[in-house]
């Protein structure tokens, strides 16, 4: 007979104590991923990190507040530094429309807003051509598109001129017309490098299986393929918009009139202008900043999304 076998004896594992470590790292102040190694306790790092955070918010936003407390000064001055109004007024920008500033105002949003939509449509579906087909040239087609970034403005301002003038083929002469601003804007390189590369990560096997269910490519792109690249979407709109409505001697060249100016073209102007002060022109920039600056609020998430987005890639 064999002997009965008997159960070793179980030492009981007591959770306690890794409870209690659990409890402590839940309880341990979070340190900030950085070179500094930053905590959140007073001490000098912490110190370090506000004197730091006022150093650059001082940096940036000076010249903003400078900007809008000279804006409404009764008497500004662009070479002192001011962060409070002296004697409010609003005659700056009375006298900003009166010296047209509105009008300005309205070209760049017509030329802004119709130049970012052209732009995104047409970056867009020639990113999806290069990121999802293969064909001969691709690489040529991408480099191209990469090299139109290389070049100044300066260098092709008289050739432009001169093809908005008279548009070969057509022989239709886009001077003194939105179009001839909102055309050459079109297509942005940075854009077409941006969600081309955004679009080549976007799983073959998703778009098999929409194409097994008869999808076409007009169907894929904007149901398949727009909806997973939002982010990309996102910073392209933001930097589009930020690049059209910045722009200085496109709108110059393609203008017949000064009535053809945009806002950033009239803050020149008004720079020029002896009969108005630093004022005026402070608020003339103040009008040419707003824009921007609800774009940017409105889309921040999906910017940082896809700065974010695009910097784990890989």
């Amino acid at each position: 007979m064999s002997a009965p076998a008997i159960d070793p004896v179980r030492t009981p594992v007591s959770t306690t104590p890794a409870r209690k470590s659990a409890g402590r790292q839940r309880t341990t102040p979070a340190r900030f991923d950085t070179a500094l190694g930053w905590s959140d306790r007073p001490g000098p790092a912490w110190a370090l990190r506000v004197l730091l955070c006022l150093l650059a918010l001082g940096v940036f936003a000076a010249p903003f507040l400078t900007i809008f407390s000279g804006s409404f000064s009764e008497k500004a001055s662009g070479s002192t530094l001011s962060f409070l109004p002296h004697h409010p007024t609003l005659l700056n920008f009375r006298v900003a429309g009166e010296r047209g500033i509105w009008d300005y105002f309205g070209n760049s949003l017509v030329i802004a807003g119709g130049g970012l939509l052209l732009q995104l449509a047409v970056c867009t579906l020639a990113a999806y051509a290069l990121a999802r087909h293969k064909f001969r040239g691709q690489a040529l087609i991408l480099t191209l598109f990469m090299l139109t970034m290389m070049l100044p403005e300066e260098v092709i301002a008289i050739p432009l001129s001169l093809v908005l003038g008279h548009v070969p083929v057509v022989g239709v002469d886009l001077k003194g017309t939105v179009w001839g601003v909102i055309l050459p804007l079109g297509a942005w390189g940075f854009s077409v490098m941006l969600l081309t590369e955004f679009m080549k990560d976007i799983p073959a096997e998703i778009e098999e299986a929409a194409r097994i269910d008869g999808v076409g490519e007009l169907r894929m792109l904007w149901q398949v393929v727009l909806p997973l690249c939002k982010p990309a979407l996102g910073v392209a709109g933001v930097l589009g918009f930020i690049m059209i409505w910045d722009q200085y001697l496109l709108p110059l060249i393609a203008a017949k009139d000064p009535t053809d100016y945009t806002v950033t073209v009239a803050l020149s102007i008004l720079r020029t202008d002896p009969e108005v002060g630093s004022g005026v022109v402070l608020a003339g920039a103040v009008i040419a900043l707003v824009p921007s600056l609800i774009v940017y609020l409105l889309l921040q998430r999906s910017l940082v999304t896809g700065i974010a987005a695009g910097a784990t890639k890989g």
